[in-house]
């Protein structure tokens, strides 16, 4: 590992020096993946172009988060700029090993191009998941091993979740209510269940490391980070199903009607992400991260759920008169 972690440095070091215009490119593609940016265009998807797409990447997107930050914290590898100062071009917090970045890009932007089905597409979706991951590389934030580990779980998110679409969706869509409630919050729960036995097994982190120092700030990130994509995934699937059930609104209509409802939508969201996160307090650990997991949960609920139903009753949306719950990207 330590010459994988020297070659990598090694690439970071002659990107910088020999491409330093390209600083501020690379922070533009960087912040393609950011959780600022996914919840800011995302939900447009949802309420705005079309639902079932919007639910398709809002729900794997999430997974995915969930998934790389479970990994990130059992596995608890190092960032570069924690073996070597110098190659830090970006602040960042916790663990490296998958990127996050990589993965979140891999699965959703293949997910839109087998939406789409379009050759450009599919083009634009592997010229986005490179430039995400080199951006990374370039600013010092992650290794080599760490974008193609984030991109090898990604595709594995996408085919498990393709996998399920394919064999189980249909008969998920005829479940009632109450089933389909119960796998939206068995899904999180086995997540959570699963991390915390392998916490128990592996034990505390190693301080016996070059980076010691960085990992107080890493492991306070990491139980953060999983916490908050737990309360993701759970207000999102919950949402989704009680929206399909009780709502059922449609993302169609007037162009004016498509961008109030985003304009009022995102406007409440990030009052609720950035506000509450002012109002919760940080400390203590455990008060801040049940607070953190409110937050989160509050967050999604409202995209999924008591938004559309605002929109409904504002009459900025329409309504369908049956209930339907289809989640399958072949649909």
């Amino acid at each position: 590992m330590d010459e994988l972690f020297r070659l990598s440095l090694a690439v970071t070091a002659w990107l910088q020096a020999h491409y330093p215009q390209l600083l501020g490119v690379m922070a533009v593609f960087t912040s393609l993946g950011e959780e600022l940016t996914y919840l800011t265009v995302l939900p447009a998807v949802y309420w705005a172009v079309d639902k079932r797409l919007g639910r398709q990447l809002g729900y794997i997107f999430l997974l995915s988060v969930a998934v790389n930050n479970t990994a990130k914290n059992l596995l608890r590898q190092p960032r570069p700029f924690w073996l070597d100062a110098n190659v830090q071009r970006r602040e960042v917090d916790g663990y490296g090993l998958p990127s996050g970045h990589a993965q979140n890009a891999t699965a959703v932007y293949l997910l839109v191009a087998a939406w789409l089905r379009r050759g450009w597409v599919w083009l634009l979706a592997f010229a986005g998941i490179f430039l995400i991951s080199l951006s990374r590389i370039y600013l010092g934030v992650h290794f080599l091993q760490d974008v193609i580990g984030g991109i090898v779980l990604g595709l594995l998110v996408l085919i498990g979740f393709l996998f399920w679409q394919r064999v189980f969706a249909e008969r998920f869509g005829r479940s009632i209510l109450g089933r389909r409630l119960l796998l939206m919050l068995l899904v999180p729960l086995i997540l959570a269940t699963a991390y915390g036995l392998v916490l128990l097994i592996i034990g505390a982190p190693n301080l016996d490391v070059p980076w010691a120092e960085f990992v107080p700030v890493a492991e306070r990130t990491a139980h953060e980070d999983v916490v908050s994509s737990l309360a993701g995934l759970l207000g999102f699937g919950v949402g989704m199903i009680l929206e399909s059930s009780r709502v059922r609104f449609r993302a169609d209509g007037p162009l004016w009607k498509r961008v109030a409802r985003y304009v009022l939508g995102i406007a409440v969201a990030l009052a609720i992400w950035g506000g509450l996160r002012v109002i919760f307090p940080a400390e203590p650990e455990w008060l801040a991260l049940p607070l953190r997991f409110l937050r989160y949960l509050l967050l999604l609920l409202w995209v999924t759920y008591f938004a559309p139903w605002v929109f409904v009753r504002l009459r900025l949306a329409a309504a369908d008169p049956e209930s339907e719950v289809r989640i399958s990207l072949w649909a």
